[in-house]
């Protein structure tokens, strides 16, 4: 199961892996990571950048390690890492390749709620973001294809990550939006009488008990938390 961290923002840990190559000032951290393009896997504010070094160093995990001067720019404080921040990144780090945890996309929680919208519309604005993923798919195999020219795949992996999960989700819209137009997906009929006539078809009336107390849901949770314990 994942440990519980003393911070949990995936940018402080970025700053700690940054800081393992050599001290550095905030400023620098800030022009590292965006010439490796980190904001493509990581939410970055540059603006909380230095609180994040501020909140690392309070917890012993970057310390100040010197101070940089060039010509007539002011004093720059420079960061390193600790022997305990080195510890944490290590163990932080190795948490989140290994253990899954329960995220909330965006995509899902509307796909949670979908029934809200008329079938029909939903197919319509399915197959608009199934274009506008492959487009986003062909954009991102085309700078992997300029990136392998110069760089070793191991500095690569997120992007190429990146993409395959943006072809996975237009494979899966595909396949669903194949089956509700061959009439595959149970429970399509009645989505489409309870949009049409504001009615709640009656087949839905046993399910609404079902779930009233809860109990399939806490059930549920229960079981996805045995595979991928929340964070």
């Amino acid at each position: 199961m994942a440990t519980r961290r003393k911070l949990g923002n995936p940018l402080a840990l970025a700053v700690m892996a940054t800081l393992g190559e050599r001290p550095m000032h905030p400023y620098e951290i800030a022009q590292v990571l965006r010439q490796r393009g980190k904001e493509q896997s990581i939410k970055i504010n540059y603006g909380s950048l230095y609180t994040v070094v501020q909140n690392l160093e309070k917890h012993g995990f970057v310390e100040v390690t010197g101070v940089q001067r060039q010509g007539n720019r002011p004093e720059r404080t420079l960061y390193g890492l600790t022997d305990a921040g080195r510890e944490e990144m290590h163990d932080w780090l190795s948490d989140l390749v290994a253990v899954p945890v329960r995220e909330y996309p965006s995509f899902e929680a509307a796909l949670s709620l979908l029934l809200v919208l008329p079938a029909d519309e939903v197919v319509g604005l399915l197959t608009e973001r199934v274009a506008k993923l492959e487009v986003q798919a062909a954009a991102v195999h085309g700078v992997l294809a300029r990136l392998r020219r110069d760089l070793p795949r191991v500095f690569l992996i997120e992007t190429e990550y990146q993409v395959h999960m943006i072809e996975a989700e237009a494979a899966w819209i595909r396949g669903f939006l194949d089956d509700l137009d061959k009439g595959a997906v149970s429970g399509a009929s009645e989505w489409r009488h309870w949009q049409a006539t504001g009615e709640m078809p009656d087949t839905w009336t046993g399910i609404d008990e079902l779930t009233r107390d809860g109990a399939a849901a806490r059930h549920f949770r229960e079981e996805l938390d045995k595979l991928t314990p929340p964070e």
